[in-house]
């Protein structure tokens, strides 16, 4: 099926258009740290029942909203990656040689803990994994549904092409299946590394859709990294012609000299008109906005 996209009136800009100025974060950039104990409490939980977040790891924005909020997204398999990604914090490496084995329970117990409906569970990349960790996914969504009864989302890698390890993912019946694109075709591998490819990560959501047609697929979008508008709109196109049912687009933020630059600040506006291109294509729902991210507010967007 191929989809059109839609003619705008006032056509977003070019986004390779530089950073200017003295490099200061805009003003739509800057946010205030959330007030309360609830920041401590869920920060303490975790440090107690040892498990790792992608809002520690990667540095996210909104790590103490979410914390505040007492919802945090796990990260399990490790927190060390085996991937290069150019935009990626989190600690690169050789990972321990097997997955904690209690760390389903663990997990199970956070979540209980922390009164989720909605746990969204993501990993490192495990390629020194025979399954890339695959079943230690199946566990942790085991664990949680059995323990909370809550709706699962996962955020996996790619799995390096092992249809094997991805059925048995989807074997566990998430509710929510997520697989960032990431960044546009002729950006691909310098963002996402060598082993990455645009078109398996396109498969890859198809085919959770061919498993098992009731769970959702969902993907996301860095911008800032160099895209140009029209690259940006193909990839869109893209991602409906392969029928991915959830979006993010967020704005790029550097966490450290070492990772790619950003070449543009977004502006909100910006990041709206693009929403709405969006839910034009077919998307059923839609997070467009600086601070989104993968899992930010991703319950709503899940029960939407």
């Amino acid at each position: 099926m191929a989809f059109r996209l839609p003619v705008v009136a006032d056509p977003i800009p070019d986004p390779t258009t530089p950073v200017s100025g003295s490099g200061r974060l805009p003003r739509w950039l800057k946010r205030e740290v959330p007030k309360g104990n609830a920041n401590n409490f869920t920060a303490g939980l975790l440090d107690e029942l040892r498990l790792e977040t992608v809002c520690d790891n990667a540095k996210c924005p909104n790590r103490s909203e979410c914390y505040s909020q007492k919802t945090a997204t796990f990260m399990i398999l490790g927190a060390i990656c085996t991937r290069p990604c150019g935009f990626c914090a989190v600690n690169r490496g050789r990972p321990p040689e097997k997955p904690e084995q209690d760390e389903p329970e663990r997990l199970a117990e956070a979540a209980a803990r922390l009164g989720l409906k909605h746990v969204v569970i993501t990993s490192v990349t495990r390629d020194d994994l025979p399954d890339g960790g695959a079943d230690h996914y199946y566990q942790c969504i085991t664990a949680v549904r059995e323990r909370t009864g809550a709706t699962v989302e996962v955020l996996t890698p790619d799995f390096v092409q092992c249809k094997e390890a991805l059925d048995r993912v989807v074997e566990a019946r998430p509710e929510v299946f997520n697989h960032n694109m990431e960044t546009v075709p002729r950006m691909y591998r310098r963002v996402r590394g060598p082993k990455s490819d645009y078109n398996w990560t396109l498969q890859l959501l198809r085919r959770v859709k061919e498993l098992d047609p009731t769970i959702k697929t969902k993907s996301g979008l860095m911008l800032g990294l160099g895209e140009t508008r029209d690259e940006l709109l193909d990839a869109l196109a893209d991602m409906r012609t392969y029928d991915i049912d959830f979006l993010t687009l967020g704005q790029y933020l550097q966490p450290g000299e070492k990772y790619l630059p950003v070449q543009r600040y977004i502006t909100p506006e910006e990041f709206d008109e693009l929403g709405e291109i969006a839910k034009k294509l077919g998307f059923k729902q839609v997070a467009s906005g600086p601070f989104v991210r993968s899992s930010y507010h991703a319950r709503d967007m899940a029960e939407a």
